[in-house]
């Protein structure tokens, strides 16, 4: 036992502590609420791929008023290629929300080279998830769950969360595992 020690000092200081890390908590919270999309992005150290260019006769985006349409995107890495495979055959579901989450860079990839910053986006609306997956697969809204929680990251949970559908395909482009389409309310 210290020296120091008394009757009910350990509980003021616990309730102390609670009450640093609780303000602590609420304070970082501030910080990041603070940030613009730009910044929340550059927090968590992904990087943009390159913006893919239409491989059919469409528009990658599309303004219509106060809204932007987003056409589908694959998932795209840093290096321009593409992820493949077909979830519950060539890669697992972690794999596959993975690639939900490449597919987010990419479309904000192509926010960017649109409008030059991602904080150019007010909310999100709809994001409709599309799954290529083997036939007994049934977990598709925890794949798309990987580019709707990095929305939630870059444009917080009040903007970052919109409508969704998440379903399943027996095959996608190029075998692509996940193609996403979104539609944003601009700021």
């Amino acid at each position: 036992m210290l020296p120091y020690r008394h009757k009910g000092f350990d509980l003021i200081v616990l309730e102390l502590l609670k009450d640093v890390l609780v303000l602590s908590h609420f304070k970082y919270r501030e910080m990041i609420d603070a940030l613009n999309a730009d910044e929340r992005l550059r927090q968590t150290g992904l990087s943009l791929p390159p913006p893919p260019a239409p491989l059919g006769v469409y528009k990658p985006c599309l303004i219509d008023g106060k809204y932007l349409y987003l056409s589908g995107h694959g998932p795209v890495r840093d290096d321009a290629t593409l992820i493949i495979g077909r979830i519950g055959e060539d890669m697992d579901i972690e794999e596959g929300k993975l690639a939900a989450r490449q597919v987010g860079l990419t479309m904000m990839a192509t926010i960017q080279k649109h409008f030059g910053a991602l904080s150019k986006i007010k909310r999100v609306i709809k994001v409709l998830g599309m799954v290529n997956c083997t036939s007994d697969f049934k977990r598709h809204p925890y794949v798309i769950n990987g580019c709707s929680e990095l929305f939630a990251l870059v444009w917080g949970d009040e903007n970052g969360i919109g409508v969704r559908s998440a379903v399943g395909f027996g095959s996608l482009p190029d075998n692509i595992p996940v193609e996403i389409e979104a539609m944003f309310e601009l700021v």
